[in-house]
């Protein structure tokens, strides 16, 4: 943000924001063996973030187009009086995009910086083994799942764990080409 300001994340309740905030302090770990993640669908597969990298959920009613952002940044949208950019990873993480515009954005922070990650579904919380966390694979080409960082047992599936500050990065210009207009 350039007015160094963070958004506010009120308990959610209402419509206003979709289904999760976490509070700073608040552990996510509900035992030495277990953690909270949220998992989220994009393009058709599972994808899980460690909760205490996430500020809220919301549903993106309008998105404004900023020429000059890196390609996987859609634009930003306003959340309560705060200008936040918007992520597309489907490209990044090589999944189709035949799907259209994603509807709701998960709000995942590093320090004070704040990115809205667009997503298929409203994603859930789960408490899960540290055992359901496997390394991730490193075959195939070079930067094939930039952000993936390990993978999540998740009863019959399997949910890519996301690496927040690897998307940060990414975010930051990281190799991407510039959007023009």
């Amino acid at each position: 943000m350039t007015d160094g300001s963070t958004p506010q994340t009120p308990a959610l309740a209402s419509t206003q924001a979709i289904g999760i905030a976490h509070q700073p302090g608040v552990p996510t770990a509900s035992a030495e063996g277990t953690l909270r993640v949220c998992v989220l669908a994009l393009g058709g597969e599972l994808f899980a973030i460690d909760l205490r990298n996430i500020s809220e959920v919301f549903e993106v009613e309008s998105v404004t187009t900023v020429p000059g952002m890196p390609s996987m940044l859609t634009g930003v949208t306003n959340l309560r009086g705060t200008v936040i950019p918007l992520l597309d990873l489907r490209a990044s993480l090589g999944l189709t995009e035949a799907d259209g515009a994603l509807s709701f954005s998960v709000v995942v922070r590093q320090g004070a910086r704040y990115l809205g990650m667009l997503v298929d579904h409203v994603p859930e919380i789960r408490t899960v083994s540290r055992d359901s966390v496997l390394p991730a694979m490193q075959a195939g080409p070079v930067g094939a799942r930039p952000f993936v960082s390990a993978v999540l047992r998740l009863e019959d599936r399997l949910a890519g764990v996301l690496d927040v500050p690897q998307v940060f990065a990414q975010a930051d210009g990281g190799g991407t080409t510039l959007r023009t207009s």
